[in-house]
């Protein structure tokens, strides 16, 4: 097994996958049942759920789909979506999924962070951080739910989260995804620079040396993707794919030679 974790992010859409650009125009790209068994077969890392739907509609998780999927995997697996109570959290946990993801409540209730943490581990604790870059170039904490964003630069609410007692924190670039040019870099890095705690790598990815680039260059501590796992050629066919254990080591165990040179 290599030494970073190499994690599919799945998005969920009315039962759906889907696949967004910059978080925008969702394609449909399979049913999550389907995905679950390919990449179980594939010997993935870690698998992410993200109910885009639940936030934005004011909802709570979809228990009866998220049964399902536990159901059916047999990786490590993290969801987020529309979790907002303790009772959530308790009732997930109990399905079988080992991490919760918070997003907007990270914004709009952290200390709900701080009680999953004392109760569960920080290790289940997530918090993934959306930035979108202004019209100047400034990195803005983006907030999909409508959810009042904090006046904190990023790495300070970064830090802030931390503090409440997340065990990892998700940075996912807007401006990047679904565009499948490459990670961005000093976005990761700042990140990962600014807090003790893993940061996982997500938005960009088009090839595994992206991958390596995120470790290497953006000091991330595992990597994330979504179009990478789900289209196949130049032409994105949708296809769940996901490279195999071989290929990824050869090309971390480059990057691990490479630093100690």
């Amino acid at each position: 097994m290599i030494s970073y974790r190499v994690i599919p992010v799945l998005l969920l859409h009315e039962k759906g996958l889907v696949k967004t650009t910059k978080f925008k125009k969702p394609i449909y790209v399979g049913d999550p049942i389907n995905a679950i068994k390919i990449f179980n077969e594939k010997e993935v890392d870690e698998l992410v759920f993200l109910d885009i739907d639940a936030s934005k509609k004011n909802r709570g998780p979809d228990f009866s789909l998220l049964e399902q999927i536990a159901s059916e995997c047999f990786m490590p697996l993290g969801y987020g979506g529309g979790i907002s109570t303790i009772e959530q959290v308790n009732r997930i946990f109990n399905i079988g999924i080992e991490k919760v993801i918070f997003n907007s409540s990270a914004l709009s209730n952290p200390k709900l962070i701080s009680e999953v943490a004392k109760t569960a581990g920080n290790q289940s604790v997530v918090v993934s951080i959306d930035v979108k870059k202004n019209w100047l170039g400034k990195k803005i904490i983006y907030s999909h739910s409508g959810t009042k964003v904090p006046k904190l630069s990023l790495t300070e609410f970064a830090r802030k989260m931390q503090e409440f007692g997340a065990g990892e924190i998700i940075i996912n670039a807007v401006d990047q995804d679904g565009m499948m040019n490459g990670y961005d870099l000093e976005l990761i890095k700042e990140v990962a620079e600014a807090v003790e705690i893993p940061v996982v790598a997500c938005g960009g990815a088009s090839n595994i040396q992206n991958l390596r680039e995120a470790v290497a260059m953006g000091k991330a501590s595992a990597v994330a993707a979504g179009s990478l796992f789900v289209f196949y050629g130049p032409h994105k066919a949708v296809l769940i794919n996901y490279p195999s254990q071989d290929k990824l080591k050869s090309v971390f165990e480059h990057e691990s030679r490479t630093n100690n040179l």
